[in-house]
């Protein structure tokens, strides 16, 4: 019992310094709390070789302006806080803009495809407390009314339009408003925005598991790089 007794209490310390340190773990494994969200990147940009006017398909898109989708959220663990952010680039979708004025548009997001890097974390989001991503595979962005006219800037800059947006996810449509972000390079049309939430609005209650406890608000974030069809 004597030589077993330092291997005792050597797995204990283990355990409770596992335990004491695991936010902190946690917190690295997330990237901190400074992860960013999908959001225009100008670095690289070139001049418009298109004109804006006519239909824009979503494309993959190229680094650092890739498209994708997906969620942040603050949470606090263990008086920690920590920033999620989910994404996925399974965005599909179209825009149309005519005299300078976005006149229609809609994406659509495959719910399922959002990660973060916590596979844990993601099967809980897809399940039917959150996301309930069987049952609800898509969520979709539909341009509410017209927006602008606005001029788009040809020199690498961008502008910001705000718009209104029919959100649709889990099956519940809200409106809201968003800050678009908007970038002509190339051949390519790039917009970004992050439209706030309360996450109830769409029936999605913010887990609160006693050690983990997700805000009630946050951002569905998006960033889409579009080509003439």
């Amino acid at each position: 019992m004597k030589k077993k007794l330092p291997w005792i209490l050597g797995a204990l310390a283990i355990a409770v310094a596992l335990f004491v340190a695991a936010p902190y773990i946690y917190r690295a494994a997330r990237g901190g709390d400074d992860a960013p969200a999908a959001a225009v990147v100008t670095e690289g940009a070139e001049a418009p070789t298109v004109e804006l006017d006519g239909t824009w398909t979503v494309v993959p898109g190229e680094p650092p302006n890739t498209t994708a989708a997906g969620y942040t959220v603050d949470e606090i663990l263990r008086g920690e806080p920590v920033t999620v952010v989910g994404s996925t680039d399974q965005v599909t979708g179209e825009a149309r803009i005519e005299d300078n004025t976005l006149t229609e548009a809609r994406f659509e997001v495959q719910v399922a495809g959002i990660a973060t890097d916590s596979s844990s974390r993601d099967s809980q989001f897809r399940g039917p407390d959150i996301a309930d991503a069987s049952t609800y595979p898509t969520a979709t962005i539909v341009l509410a009314e017209p927006a602008g006219p606005a001029e788009v800037p040809d020199d690498g800059s961008t502008t910001t339009i705000p718009v209104e947006v029919d959100l649709t996810v889990k099956g519940t449509t809200v409106r809201k408003p968003v800050d678009v972000t908007v970038l002509r390079s190339g051949e390519q049309l790039i917009a970004s925005g992050a439209i706030p939430m309360e996450w109830t609005e769409v029936g999605v209650e913010p887990p609160n598991l006693g050690f983990v406890t997700v805000d009630p608000t946050g951002t569905i974030d998006f960033l889409v790089s579009l080509e003439k069809s």
